[in-house]
């Protein structure tokens, strides 16, 4: 099947699905969105080893986070580009500052955050893309398999050459998922296609993203689809030079239907999952759930 990426954009298929994108403004050492409410101001502090500003997502849940916290009335606040030998050492912290709630974006925090909770037991705890729970603990897991099917059927369609790439940060349960699921959604769609899978061990390496697609264009791969946060950056440098190669983005709306990098986007809403969260530690119901 050969459409156009102009014609594909056109069309009736959309991958934009629920976008939020209003500023938080705030800085890593503050907070803001104080509650309204006299009685107790909720808090809420997240910890990223990325930044807030990678275009990726630590940048999506981040806006997530504060989207929801403004909804609620709680206060906010983060710590960015954190190294993981401190990720204790940064949500211990804000437990003793008392704050009502720590999140962080991705299971890779998993064990970090299991120690602190079970060290913490009056502070609550989220974590995005993971199943782990506790007394204290409340994951969120948006379905992997839905937004790399939708990145398969796109690629699939869009490739000329019958060659796409998906890029990992980390190889982890839910970016495996993703991986499998993209590659077997391109290959419904076109079965000519091949599919690689590589990861770049890293979600903040920006020559390791332009490394990367360079090679798979060299390898001849038309259709990148990056999921890696500040990574995928890179990649999108290495796309510049190279007209007729495209880039799928997530988890923010990026580019634009002109755009020359990126075809399209898949957007994941992450805020109405974290407000879920913020909405069980006001009612006392907090833990032991996967949103």
């Amino acid at each position: 099947m050969d459409v156009s990426r102009r014609q594909f954009l056109k069309g009736s298929m959309s991958l934009t699905a629920l976008l939020g994108l209003a500023g938080c403004g705030q800085s890593s050492s503050g907070s803001s969105n104080a509650a309204d409410s006299s009685d107790h101001k909720y808090s809420v502090a997240m910890i990223l080893n990325d930044s807030i500003n990678d275009g990726g997502w630590g940048s999506s849940a981040y806006q997530a986070m504060c989207d929801a916290a403004e909804s609620r009335g709680w206060e906010t606040a983060y710590s960015e580009n954190v190294d993981r030998s401190d990720w204790v050492t940064v949500m211990q912290n804000y437990c003793d500052q008392g704050y009502d709630l720590v999140f962080a974006p991705s299971d890779q925090f998993d064990d970090a955050v299991k120690q602190v909770a079970d060290e913490n037991s009056g502070t609550h705890f989220m974590v995005l893309s993971s199943e782990l729970t506790s007394d204290n603990i409340e994951s969120m897991l948006p379905s992997t398999d839905d937004i790399g099917y939708l990145v398969g059927a796109l690629a699939g369609l869009l490739t000329k050459v019958n060659q796409i790439t998906y890029v990992g940060g980390i190889e982890l349960g839910t970016t495996a998922a993703k991986a499998e699921a993209c590659k077997k959604a391109a290959q419904i769609v076109n079965p000519d296609c091949s599919v690689s899978i590589v990861y770049a061990n890293s979600y903040s390496d920006v020559a390791k993203g332009k490394e990367i697609a360079e090679a798979a264009i060299s390898s001849g791969t038309d259709v990148i689809f990056g999921d890696a946060s500040a990574v995928d950056s890179g990649e999108r440098e290495a796309i510049k030079n190279h007209p007729g190669v495209y880039d799928i983005a997530q988890p923010s709306d990026l580019g634009s239907v002109d755009d020359e990098i990126i075809a399209c986007s898949v957007v994941t809403d992450n805020r109405v999952m974290i407000e879920q969260c913020l909405e069980d530690v006001e009612n006392d119901s907090y833990g032991n759930k996967v949103v």
